[in-house]
């Protein structure tokens, strides 16, 4: 089989997912838009602005031209990475699930992993209103995950000085392992799935929702950030109301 009669099989293996798993997909692509807004731009926006000044001081002055400031601000090999190893997690998890809700008597873990979204969801549109619905960790209370992230920091932290091509596209992937909160409940979607492909497609797709936030923030700065999350802040609430009911309504198809 040629190269162009594999990428047309993939392609429509990839239109089998989209059509069967499309309410999941866009489960986790608007919980990206949302979560990246209100959560990941604060976040990464550190890192994503360590990048821009890397890049640009590295392009001498004659040089600089506004299609350099651009591309540079997108810092497009580091979400590219990010989205590599989001994937790869949301493969993972999906397959590792899928198998072991095969064994018998353990064909609830899928609708277990959803409602568990559906509860993570309705508890993000619901915090600071309804305190008793269950809150995920940040990253800098546990001491663990503190330990963690520290760690995959320190050991990225050479690709920081010239986060260019493969550099920057492995900074994305080391950095990508940094635990988050947000990162928790879209991993739990993508392993309902039980399929490795909707997984990584899954993960891919709330990687892509990341981006806008972070690139407004490489482009013009955190306080274009804020703005930008002040909007978004308004509508969050609902917008995770709306996946925790769709993510709700998957785990009661599954067992009705």
């Amino acid at each position: 089989m040629d190269a162009l009669s594999l990428l047309d099989a993939g392609l429509n293996q990839c239109a089998v997912v989209v059509d069967r798993d499309g309410g999941l997909l866009l489960a986790l692509l608007t919980a990206g838009l949302v979560g990246g807004t209100t959560h990941c731009a604060g976040m990464c926006g550190p890192f994503v602005l360590a990048q821009v000044s890397a890049r640009l001081e590295r392009v001498p002055l004659s040089a600089m031209s506004e299609f350099r400031r651009l591309t540079g601000a997108a810092v497009l090999p580091y979400h590219a990475g990010r989205a590599t190893t989001y994937a790869l997690v949301g493969a993972l998890s999906a397959s590792v699930a899928g198998h072991v809700g095969a064994l018998p008597g353990l064909r609830w873990l899928s609708v277990a992993l959803l409602a568990l979204a559906a509860l993570f969801f309705l508890g993000y549109s619901a915090r600071g209103v309804l305190s008793w619905l269950p809150k995920m960790p940040s990253p800098g209370g546990n001491p663990l995950q503190r330990r963690w992230a520290e760690r995959v920091s320190g050991l990225a932290r050479p690709l920081f000085g010239n986060p260019t091509g493969w550099r920057g596209y492995g900074l994305g992937v080391a950095l990508g392992f940094i635990p988050c909160g947000m990162l928790y409940g879209a991993v739990a979607v993508a392993a309902a799935s039980g399929s490795a492909l909707t997984g990584a497609l899954g993960m891919a797709a709330f990687a892509l929702g990341t981006v806008p936030s972070l690139l407004a923030v490489g482009l013009a700065g955190h306080i274009a950030g804020r703005t930008w999350r002040t909007a978004v802040a308004r509508i969050a609430p609902a917008v995770m109301l709306v996946n925790a009911g769709v993510l709700g309504w998957m785990a009661w198809k599954l067992v009705a």
